[in-house]
């Protein structure tokens, strides 16, 4: 399918709507927490499970989105999963008790979601070849504007008609989205898709994990790599390895951050002077930190692609930084005094965690053929959300033992550890694995 070259800013727009739903949407959950558990009785720990539900769904099925993704067309691969999560989300205003959360908001919407990365990332870098860091950090930027709306949206939409009308109203309007993208989306450009037979090589020209004859081996009717091709390539590549490390601990304290900090917020802060509404913290919560983190993607963005072709090793150099110098903000958040303090310490998070995800992808796609790199998104969000599933769990029993404030003030501490794991992964590739595993497009 021939493509113009205006083409791939167009996907790119396609694909930051459709991400900007996707984040706002998981998000709504957290935002609406407190009026979900009133009306419905449940405890902090089962708010809890619910959230790791979620995450164990799109840990579980995020595999089969990233082999299906290498293996047909992403199109429609990543509309339908729109379509999907949309329908779930606007069923989930109809639970009624713990399992129809469950249900509803954790597996059908997690489900839906899990096909919808994947694909995406690959058909992006598909398109954008010297523009990749723009685009993934535009793309990247979509979501943390999706945060920063659904934190607003979804509490004057809460305050005005319940929580139930929330979920409708996101769910729908995802629903037209998925259907521009029946007509408007396109997959990868032919060149890609003729060449997606051969792999590129190495920079140093040391044999890659799928050397001849592997590299030309392919699954069923030649279609695409075998299912076991496709997960050596990642198994055997150890700076891909090590960037999941990396994003794993991004997103162990990414999902624990947006499930509890608007709780967080509301409580900490119900007995001051001026105690704010359930809008107020839900909003800040989301905007403060997300808006500092939508400023460093969109800054990184172009320092990394003029910064990358004279030094290659930059874009780990960035994320290891900025893992970090995040340690010590998300320790701060927990043990902010006052709201300003807070909001501070939440901007700091958010511009060391936007410092990072202007490369999460890119640093993968460094190491990772072209061919594989769909499956390779596959399994290290599969790897992420499978240890992603324990935050939110276990600051809801750290709640249930020492009461909101306290319990979700030591998670903080132990997901500032997780960053400061991150970054000794990040710095190990850097130092020793990048320069053999890197691949040459």
């Amino acid at each position: 399918m021939g493509t113009s070259k205006s083409y791939k800013w167009e996907l790119l727009a396609l694909l930051s709507f459709a991400f900007f739903f996707h984040q706002a949407d998981r998000a709504l959950f957290s935002v609406v927490l407190i009026p979900i558990q009133k009306e419905l009785g449940l405890s902090d720990g089962q708010m809890g499970e619910i959230g790791s539900w979620m995450f164990a769904t799109l840990a579980v099925m995020v595999p089969l989105a990233g082999f299906l993704g290498d293996r047909l067309s992403r199109k429609w691969i990543i509309t339908c999963s729109l379509l999907f999560w949309s329908c779930a989300t606007s069923i989930t205003g109809m639970a009624t008790g713990l399992l129809g959360l469950i249900l509803f908001r954790s597996v059908a919407t997690g489900g839906g979601e899990s096909f919808y990365a994947p694909s995406a990332y690959a058909l992006l870098a598909s398109h954008h070849k010297t523009t990749r860091s723009v685009a993934l950090s535009v793309h990247q930027a979509a979501l943390y504007i999706g945060l920063m709306c659904s934190g607003y949206l979804a509490g004057m939409v809460e305050a005005a008609w319940g929580w139930r009308t929330v979920f409708y109203l996101f769910g729908g309007a995802g629903i037209l989205l998925g259907l521009v993208f029946i007509f408007r989306l396109k997959d990868a450009p032919a060149d890609e898709r003729a060449g997606a037979a051969s792999s590129p090589g190495r920079a140093d020209a040391r044999p890659s994990p799928l050397s001849a004859p592997n590299a030309q081996r392919a699954g069923p009717s030649g279609k695409g790599p075998s299912v076991w091709d496709s997960v050596r390539v990642l198994v055997k590549t150890p700076s891909a390895l090590l960037a999941t490390a990396g994003f794993c601990a991004v997103v162990f304290v990414n999902n624990a951050y947006v499930f509890w900090a608007p709780t967080f917020v509301l409580e900490k802060f119900k007995d001051s002077p001026t105690p704010m509404t359930l809008t107020q913290a839900a909003g800040g919560a989301m905007l403060y930190h997300h808006l500092a983190a939508f400023a460093a993607i969109m800054a990184g963005g172009f320092v990394t692609d003029w910064a990358v072709s004279r030094y290659p090793r930059f874009r780990l150099l960035l994320q290891g930084g900025a893992l970090l110098l995040g340690a010590p903000m998300i320790y701060w958040i927990g043990v902010a005094d006052g709201i300003t303090a807070t909001w501070v310490a939440m901007a700091g998070y958010g511009i060391f965690r936007g410092l990072f995800e202007v490369n999460t992808h890119a640093s993968l796609f460094d190491v990772v053929p072209a061919k594989f790199r769909s499956t390779a998104v596959g399994l290290m969000t599969m790897t992420a959300f499978f240890l992603g599933t324990v935050p939110p769990k276990m600051i809801g029993r750290f709640c249930d033992l020492h009461g909101k404030v306290a319990g979700i003030q030591q998670g903080f501490t132990v997901l500032a550890c997780a960053y400061v794991l991150g970054a000794a992964a990040i710095f190990c590739s850097m130092l020793f694995t990048f320069n053999r595993d890197r691949v040459v497009e």
